[in-house]
This record gives structure tokens, sequence and C-alpha cells, in this order.
């Protein structure tokens, strides 16, 4: 079973990909460095946030999990 801090850390790295994504598309969309910047940003926040519950979640659920021998 994954730490707590383990799956902040994988929640933290996932963002940053996910992040840099987010902002060339808006900057694509938008035009807008500033605008692409703070859209990113906040997708950061709140994005780790709900990847970390999300990751403790299913942590709990047994569903496709194979058992030591």
């Amino acid at each position: 079973m994954d730490t707590h801090s383990r799956s902040f850390a994988k929640a933290l790295s996932w963002r940053v990909t996910g992040s840099i994504d987010t902002m060339i598309i808006s900057l694509i969309v938008t035009g807008s460095i500033k605008l692409a910047a703070t859209i990113g940003m906040t997708e950061v926040v709140t994005k780790s946030l709900l990847y970390y519950l999300h990751e403790r979640a299913w942590l709990r659920i047994p569903y496709g999990r194979k058992t030591p021998l």
C-alpha cells in the first residue's frame, strides 16, 4: 500500500505534466501567456487535490488487486 507522502508526490509529478499541457493548450486558444499561466496554476491546485483524494479512495477498493502468495 502506498504511503500518503508517495500518493502526494505522484499527484504533484502528474500535475506538473498535466499543467504544462493545459498551459500550452490555453496559450493556443487564448493567445495570452498571462491567462494561460493563470489557468495552469489554478488547475495545479485543484487537480492535485482531486488526484490525491482519488488515489486514496482507490487504495480502499480491492477491485483488481492480486493477493501475494
